[in-house]
């Protein structure tokens, strides 16, 4: 595992701990308050038995009143949905080939984009994992690699929407794995899909709610999962507006499993109505990537990078954003004055002074000053080339809470600055003292192993019991001895996250 001390920019400090209440108006209908203490609070350990509790959240009763008003009001909100989105269906299908005509789409798979398959599907039980991008899609790899050792009976179908997501996951994928993009959330195409395709569970990462794919899915008896789950503060204000909570509420009722990445997303998520007793923790999945192989051509030189690095103080830059490569640039140019062999890497493209891009095949000389990761896929293994990374003060949201985690596990493993000025002068503290920056390497590696640590395990064992298992008890079989051994011998509700008060920016190690 690479050591990279991590220094992130510009924290951002919440408001704090909000409560949050609603109030039921009509005739027949209670009142209610919600806060989060009456789910998770920071001074429990938690267990499985403490994530659904009638006097924690509500009780029963109470639910089954909300679930046939809102339930109803759902379904009527998802029918005008759907014929909106079937009206919408040719002028769906023809953005999907303007896409394509403008290289936004595969040139020769655009179709299964509106559900038409390109491979035949094999015999036997079928499990769906989706993710929209690359992101998603490289922390889900090893969880399909456990499916694949694991299950062998069973066939797996990965999807995504995106070009860049195929050329780089296709590589990293098991072999016997089927890779298809993801249809378009039109009821024509999911329901090809799913008529063609017949899996029976569905894993979806992160933030992919879409009512067609979700409701169509339940409706065609498909079990669903949520790893991952996530929103933005933004997408979650979004989820809570009046009309569009209903079909929320909808949708997370069909899901049997949902793997938030903190209590702060589990909160929103039972805001949301979605139902307790199906949440579960196993940690934040990117960081159980691990030492996923790249095959791709332009990782074939990495070992010949690292030769020409050697014995050069290197930096890198990553995840910036609009106005941080500004940043960025004057605080390498203020390093270059007092360590002119020093050399930074960048995954976003700017053009400069002795500045190499990747993408170009421009060779990283003794003179290079800069140079540009433009190409997809490859930042993990760029951080072994760096002992320092610096992290965009614009990348929030995702990584807070595993910059506070590891901050409270170790406070050397991240450190928060607030500008350029200050950046500077840490970087250059880091540069110029080997002993300090070595220490803050190995805190920053000790603190990602505590958080990593048998991450993909829990999430591969949430889905045995939720899914795997469940689903051979609907159908009437006994369950195989590995799944029984995988029962039995952990825990779900490991590597509970802590209460964050605070969003700041995290990195990888």
């Amino acid at each position: 595992m690479f050591l990279v001390a991590v220094v992130v920019l510009v924290a951002v400090d919440g408001p704090g701990r909000r409560r949050w209440s609603g109030r039921r108006r009509g005739p027949g209908r209670r009142r209610w308050s919600w806060s989060p203490s009456m789910v998770w609070s920071p001074s429990w350990s938690w267990s499985p038995s403490m994530v659904w509790s009638p006097s924690m959240v509500c009780s029963l009763s109470m639910r089954k009143q909300w679930r046939r008003s809102d339930g109803g009001c759902g379904e009527l909100v998802y029918m005008i949905y759907k014929a909106v989105t079937h009206g919408l269906t040719p002028l769906i299908n023809l953005h999907i080939r303007w896409r394509k005509f403008r290289g936004l789409e595969h040139p020769l798979r655009w179709p299964e984009r509106l559900g038409r398959p390109s491979i035949s599907r094999p015999p036997g039980p079928l499990i769906w994992f989706h993710a929209v991008s690359l992101g998603e899609g490289m922390c889900v790899v090893p969880v399909i690699k456990r499916c694949v050792e694991r299950r062998s009976d069973v066939t797996v179908l990965m999807t995504t929407t995106t070009t860049s997501a195929f050329e780089v996951l296709k590589t990293l994928l098991p072999c016997g794995v089927i890779y298809q993009f993801a249809p378009v959330d039109t009821p024509a195409a999911v329901n090809a899909f799913l008529g063609y395709w017949k899996p029976y569970a569905l894993v979806l990462v992160e933030s992919e709610l879409w009512p067609n794919l979700v409701l169509g899915a339940s409706a065609n008896g498909v079990m669903l999962a949520l790893l991952n789950a996530r929103m933005s503060t933004k997408s979650f204000n979004n989820w809570s507006r009046p009309v569009v909570r209903l079909l929320t509420s909808l949708m997370l009722s069909k899901f049997s499993l949902i793997v938030p990445l903190s209590n702060i997303q589990a909160i929103q998520l039972q805001l949301l109505q979605a139902p307790p007793f199906v949440i579960n923790f196993s940690g934040d999945l990117k960081l159980g990537i691990g030492e996923l192989v790249n095959k791709t051509k332009n990782m074939r030189n990495m070992e010949d990078l690292q030769g020409k690095v050697a014995g050069r103080c290197v930096w890198m830059a990553s995840s910036i954003h609009r106005g941080e490569e500004e940043v960025m640039l004057h605080v390498h140019r203020g390093l270059m004055q007092k360590h002119p062999n020093i050399l930074a890497i960048i995954d976003l493209q700017k053009e400069g002074v002795n500045v190499a891009l990747r993408s170009h095949g421009d060779s990283l000389t003794s003179e290079t000053s800069i140079y540009v990761v433009d190409t997809l896929g490859e930042l993990r293994e760029f951080y072994g080339l760096t002992p320092i990374a610096v992290i965009g003060g614009q990348h929030v949201g995702h990584f807070s809470h595993m910059a506070m985690a590891m901050q409270q596990l170790n406070p050397l493993s991240v450190t928060q600055v607030g500008g350029g000025m200050e950046l500077e002068e840490i970087l250059d503290k880091l540069v110029s003292n080997p002993e300090i920056l070595e220490a803050r390497r190995v805190a920053a590696k000790q603190a990602f192993h505590a958080l990593s640590s048998g991450v993909v395990e829990n999430a591969w064992t949430l889905l045995q019991l939720h899914i795997f298992r469940k689903a051979r008890a609907e159908g009437g079989n006994q369950q195989t001895p590995s799944e029984k051994n995988s029962s039995q011998g952990m825990n779900p509700g490991l590597h509970e996250p802590s209460w964050y008060k605070s969003l700041v920016i995290k990195s990888y190690t």
